[in-house]
């Protein structure tokens, strides 16, 4: 017989309760729920902010925060679901990065903390509550840690620095405009 220990139940709420949010989020902007915007509006809003295509940018957020999420929460592929969801909240802590830290003041605060959980979760592992440890772990072997956070790493700072570029030259044709006046 199998007895679970509190770290099992410990990572088990936190798998449940950080890819319950972060899938969530993802449905806003795939499909609307929850007051999102969907694909398109939130596409448009991607758009706005740097994130170009902004259709494109929504639903790769999109899907890598409610397929990450999702896949967190069953405690199913840790190692990508994490390094994907905390992809995602890196390019979402970056929009917010100028508003400094607390959320309440726009800040980096929340999206840093999903995605330190999620990169945690990666990391440390779904624990014995997971279909992860059911199957085996033949979706969460060692290798695969670093290889999903690298891969996400590096896919993620083109995308962030792409978006930053963009702001920064729409930023100097604002400034040049006004001198223009």
């Amino acid at each position: 017989m199998t007895c679970y220990d509190r770290r099992d139940v410990g990572l088990l709420l936190l798998r449940l309760g950080t890819g319950g949010v972060l899938a969530a989020h993802g449905a806003q902007k795939l499909f609307g729920w929850f007051g999102g915007g969907g694909i398109e509006g939130t596409g448009r809003f991607m758009e706005s902010v740097g994130y170009a295509p902004g259709r494109q940018s929504a639903l790769a957020a999109g899907l890598a925060e409610a397929g990450g999420g999702t896949l967190l929460a069953l405690g199913l592929a840790t190692p990508a679901a994490g390094a994907a969801a905390a992809g995602s909240m890196a390019g979402a802590a970056a929009l917010h990065m100028p508003n400094g830290f607390f959320a309440a003041e726009g800040g980096y605060e929340y999206a840093a903390t999903l995605g330190l959980a999620a990169a945690g979760l990666a990391v440390t592992g779904p624990g014995r509550l997971s279909l992860d440890h059911a199957l085996g772990h033949v979706l969460d072997r060692g290798w695969m840690v670093p290889a999903a956070l690298g891969v996400t790493a590096a896919a993620t700072a083109v995308v962030i620095g792409a978006r930053n570029r963009r702001v920064r030259r729409a930023k100097e044709g604002e400034q040049e405009a006004l001198f223009e006046e």
